[in-house]
């Protein structure tokens, strides 16, 4: 029996040896340390020596072993510092190399446009309409009739109207100017706000029109408002918004609900007023639309125009940004081209 304990612990120190992998040492395990295995059969056999041999080889096979699992321990470290050390020379990283960069998302354009025409009437104490007062599904009456449209007034027509199936009076707002309406009814005088939104309109869809596009909507109610406060308002405006003072002309215009009404145009950014083909040689390009409110439409929603005057005014957001940043077509906002996007 010692003769077999030798033979077996030379075999498995031989197998130790040249063992290569974990996969390796876990087969010598079971077939040497296990409850299952030759040394643990052996050990088993020891009831039926005598009982001056059981003591003598029972010490030797305790001996053996512990040889083979100390043999194990110390190539299981082998191994696990031999693949720790080719896991890091395959998977190293030159610190000194530059990183990736990951893209990150930006604004919109539309988006950018929108706050810094926000931001800039926050500045002059406007504050922007709660989202009840400025809904893109409206009636005909906040969209035409409490804004003082005549019943066949031609803005009416489907041709010019997305109206829906849910009712016949129910549409797609064409204008911002419902959030007039919305914030009077909900709201006395003073009043100074701007309602950023969404509008519709049924539009063939060219370099400079579309079908969907974005208004701000503004409005001031007030004692002793006059077209000079309009004026002051958005010329303060242009200036902010273009980064400098620009020649502004105010153009005899209607608009139902203002009275009177004017189109507002900016010295043309591209030539300096020499004329050019982005103002059809000019000199001038139109902004936005504005006006006194009419006094209709305060009577309407129940203001005295008696007591309380105020103006209105509206401009076309995709307008502004063309004119701001020198783009040609109106398209290029919602193609979605990564081209034009990352520019801004």
């Amino acid at each position: 029996m010692q003769k077999q304990l030798e033979e077996i612990c030379e075999k498995a120190l031989k197998e130790i040896e040249n063992a290569n992998s974990k996969a390796d040492i876990e087969k010598i395990k079971l077939e040497y340390l296990s409850r299952k295995s030759i040394l643990n059969n052996i050990k088993k056999g020891l009831k039926d020596l005598s009982p001056d041999q059981r003591p003598i080889l029972g010490a030797f096979a305790n001996e053996v072993a512990q040889k083979i699992e100390k043999s194990v321990e110390k190539k299981e470290k082998d191994i696990y510092h031999k693949e720790l050390e080719e896991k890091l020379e395959t998977e190293k990283i030159d610190i000194t190399l530059p990183g990736k960069t990951i893209p990150s998302g930006k604004p919109h354009p539309l988006t950018k446009t929108i706050e810094e025409i926000v931001t800039i009437f926050q500045g002059m104490g406007f504050t922007v309409t709660a989202n009840e007062n400025s809904p893109e599904v409206e009636t005909e009456y906040y969209n035409f009739d409490s804004l003082n449209f005549p019943k066949d007034h031609p803005a009416k027509d489907m041709q010019d109207t997305f109206y829906t199936k849910v009712a016949p009076n129910v549409l797609l707002r064409s204008q911002t100017s419902g959030a007039q309406i919305h914030t009077m009814e909900n709201k006395k005088p003073p009043l100074r706000i701007i309602s950023p939104g969404r509008v519709y309109r049924c539009e063939s869809v060219s370099a400079r029109k579309n079908n969907l596009f974005h208004q701000i909507e503004g409005l001031v109610i007030d004692k002793n408002v006059t077209f000079a406060d309009l004026k002051g308002t958005l010329n303060e405006f242009t200036r902010l918004y273009f980064g400098e003072a620009r020649p502004t002309r105010f153009r005899t215009s209607f608009f139902p609900f203002t009275e009177p009404s004017a189109e507002i145009d900016v010295q043309c950014i591209m030539c300096k007023g020499k004329g050019c083909r982005t103002c059809s040689q000019t000199g001038w390009l139109e902004i936005l639309g504005a006006g006194i409110v009419d006094p209709n439409v305060l009577q309407g929603v129940g203001i005295d125009p008696e007591i309380y005057t105020g103006f209105a005014f509206g401009m076309g957001v995709e307008r502004l940004a063309m004119l701001k940043h020198a783009i040609n077509d109106i398209r290029l906002f919602f193609n979605n081209d990564i081209r034009f996007l990352e520019q801004f």
